[in-house]
């Protein structure tokens, strides 16, 4: 009877035992990867593919111009403005005639040099060659779309 109760011990593991433990070890450990990394990969497609595209588009609507001309008046005011992203920003009295109401045309100024020359024709009357550049997105760029590039005091 003693031999009855005897259990018999548990045989060792085999080369096939081994590497069928490493095997289910590896098909978790690969299917838990990409199960946690559909999270990240969400994540990143939601903030990173609206960030690139509003890049693009920035730099679309920044590098081609939808219009240029002049305008002609007196700068009525001009100063730099913004929290973060400093920019000029001006407003053109145009008159047709003594008299008559001033139609303002507001502009922006990006560059230090085109505004230098702006504010060195304050009270003349000026010609100012601007580029429009409709549907930035944001006033960092500027607050209006027509940026100035040139700037010419009439007589």
């Amino acid at each position: 009877m003693p031999d009855e109760q005897m259990e018999t011990p548990p045989r060792g593991y085999t080369t096939k035992d081994v590497e069928e433990i490493r095997r289910e070890e590896r098909a978790q450990r690969k299917h838990g990867f990409v199960r946690r990394n559909w999270g990240k990969l969400l994540l990143l497609t939601l903030v990173a593919g609206p960030l690139l595209v509003l890049s693009i588009w920035t730099a679309i609507a920044l590098g081609f111009a939808y219009s240029t001309g002049d305008r002609v008046g007196y700068v009525q005011k001009f100063s730099r403005k913004g929290w973060i992203c400093k920019t000029w920003e001006g407003e053109l009295a145009m008159v047709s005639m003594p008299g008559t109401v001033a139609q303002i045309f507001p502009f922006t100024v990006r560059d230090d040099a085109v505004a230098a020359k702006v504010n060195g024709a304050a009270g003349k009357r000026v010609a100012i060659t601007y580029e429009a550049h409709p549907g930035i997105p944001g006033t960092c760029f500027g607050e209006t779309e027509h940026f100035v590039t040139g700037v010419r005091t009439l007589e």
